[in-house]
């Protein structure tokens, strides 16, 4: 007989599927829910996710396209102005290094293709370098979706990367804006939004998420989530904070696999439609529980992320079919075992 959890356990799901909005004391509710109802939450809300995607689980693989030189002070990034982190620092790569990330990315079966750049936005001549590379891979590559992470756009460059073949645009609000100043004090929240806006408005797919565990509270959660959907992104990624030597949040580590799942959960009943990606840290947090991930969102990373290692390609793949579910776009069609592609120095500073 269901008890007075699973009753409102219920209620939430069957709003989400409604798609209705599950209500912030519910959510709130979840999110704080006790350890041992973690796969009852994940059991029920798996229904929102099977009932848009069923088992299809997409891929996507990172390239970082320029690393390090960032003037931002993001205080979880290895790659801001202040970080001592020892990564790999170059200018933007040549146009063969976009091509053969886009290689490894079908031979992975990955169907999205992720071009990150550090800074705080793109100027005009790194603008073109990017529109160039994406041209080259959609010369050989029609049907590979092109998403890129450039930073803060001005006016008419969402259009620009558009008319190149990017087909979305990511930029994270990444916390609440309550809780931004304390985790960036070189542009804001409302910066943010903003770029998520003139993307949406230059013809690109939006696609925004967050970063937890940087101390922020169950409120802070709840706030970005609720400013994301507002936002109506078509994918949200999730990101669990890799606590890096170097950076000023390298001792937070207060996750757990437990929390990591309510997270998921609770963006799931939020965006019942839209693709929600388990993305940066999900080995360093959700560790042996990774495949319940999957239960909650349709999509992951495969390989490496911008200056951390990811789980390795053949393990992810092997996960997937483990849990019961199936590449989305049918898989390598060769057998993944090649190394990671080799980033070339930036062909111009």
């Amino acid at each position: 007989m269901p008890d007075d959890f699973s009753e409102r356990l219920e209620a939430l799901v069957q709003a989400s599927l409604d798609r209705r909005d599950p209500g912030r004391d519910g959510l709130a509710w979840l999110l704080g829910a006790d350890d041992d109802r973690t796969l009852e939450i994940v059991n029920a809300v798996s229904r929102v996710r099977i009932a848009a995607f069923g088992r299809r689980v997409k891929l996507n693989l990172l390239l970082n396209i320029k690393s390090g030189l960032c003037p931002e002070d993001c205080h979880y990034c290895s790659q801001a102005r202040d970080s001592t982190a020892p990564i790999p620092t170059y200018s933007m790569v040549g146009e063969e290094t976009f091509c053969a990330a886009a290689s490894r990315a079908r031979e992975l079966g990955a169907t999205r293709l992720c071009l990150v750049a550090s800074g705080r936005g793109p100027t005009e001549r790194e603008l073109e370098h990017v529109a160039r590379g994406v041209e080259a891979v959609k010369g050989g590559d029609a049907a590979l979706e092109i998403c890129a992470c450039l930073g803060l756009l001005d006016d008419g460059q969402a259009e620009r990367l558009g008319e190149a073949g990017v087909f979305a645009y990511n930029h994270n609000l990444n916390t609440s804006e309550n809780f931004y100043g304390e985790i960036c004090e070189t542009h804001t929240f409302a910066d943010r939004e903003a770029t998520v806006g003139k993307a949406k408005a230059g013809g690109l797919s939006p696609c925004s998420g967050a970063l937890f565990g940087m101390g922020e509270s169950d409120a802070d959660v709840l706030d970005v989530g609720y400013a994301l959907r507002a936002l109506e992104p078509d994918s949200v990624p999730i990101n669990f904070l890799i606590p890096i030597e170097g950076t000023p949040l390298a001792g937070e580590n207060a996750l757990t696999p437990q929390r990591c799942l309510r997270i998921l959960a609770v963006f799931r009943l939020l965006f019942p439609r839209a693709e929600v990606r388990i993305a940066g840290g999900r080995e360093v947090h959700l560790r042996s529980l990774q495949p319940l991930g999957l239960y909650l969102a349709n999509s992951i990373f495969i390989g490496d992320y911008l200056t951390t290692k990811g789980q390795a390609a053949e393990a992810d793949l092997a996960m997937i079919a483990d849990a019961g579910f199936e590449v989305e776009g049918g898989g390598p069609p060769v057998a993944a075992g090649h190394g990671p592609v080799a980033l070339k120095q930036g062909v111009f500073d």
